[in-house]
């Protein structure tokens, strides 16, 4: 018969495998504990820090998160939102909205921050109306159809919105070449949906962040003059 010290190890790989399975969509006990690491998890808040500070946020906008996970984005959003912005956000996990909930308790009550269980492809129609930012951290590889979403949520922007897509690859063996492989991919992405200016930023972690930025193009800049105004 095993000891309980080789029935602990037989036991521990087991418990890692159920908690690493819930970051796509926390539930349940295993999904609170995935919650409490991505939380507290330094290379976590470091980057979700990072990727709002690339948005430069201005106090009076209007910013979308898209899957905002245990809420660290959201309430460093809501920090720099100011009183007169307002900061929204979804997640598919009930886990996630608790979590997030409780973390940004007093902005949520002060009514400057909104928080909804919905996922990507069933925005709430009454979300915000259009927004100033939107942005998502590790999020878009569980996306369904993360090109039409991106669409969609071009038609969220306004005109000269920005939208900010990062992603730090959790496969197993990733490296710098794994991150420009994705970075690659979300440009390309965003540039089939419709945004312009697409440039990347890189985060020096292991392996590296990167975060795509772009932008709703304004339709009255891009709109051709009058023939009178080509006439000399």
């Amino acid at each position: 018969m095993a000891g309980h010290g080789e029935q602990a190890m037989a036991v521990k790989p087991v418990v890692i495998a159920a908690i690493m399975g819930q970051f796509g969509h926390p539930r349940g006990v295993a999904g609170r504990v995935a919650g409490w690491v991505m939380a507290h998890r330094r290379s976590n808040r470091q980057r979700n820090c990072w990727v709002v500070s690339l948005l430069q946020v201005q106090p009076t906008e209007n910013v979308l998160e898209i899957g905002f996970g245990p809420g660290l984005a959201i309430a460093e959003l809501s920090r720099r939102a100011g009183q007169q912005g307002h900061v929204y956000g979804i997640d598919h996990s009930d886990v996630m909205l608790r979590q997030a909930t409780r973390r940004s308790a007093a902005a949520i009550v002060a009514g400057r921050v909104t928080l909804r269980r919905a996922s990507v492809d069933q925005l709430p129609p009454a979300l915000g109306g259009r927004f100033d930012a939107i942005l998502a951290v590790n999020s878009l590889g569980l996306w369904p159809g993360p090109a039409e979403r991106l669409r969609e949520l071009r038609r969220r922007l306004r005109p000269g919105g920005r939208i900010a897509i990062a992603s730090q690859p959790r496969c197993p063996g990733a490296t710098a070449s794994t991150s420009r492989t994705a970075a690659r991919k979300i440009e390309a992405l965003l540039q089939s949906a419709g945004y312009t200016k697409i440039r990347t930023q890189t985060l020096g972690l292991n392996p590296p962040v990167i975060c795509v930025l772009a932008v709703n193009p304004d339709p009255a800049c891009c709109r051709s003059p009058p023939a009178s105004d080509l006439t000399s």
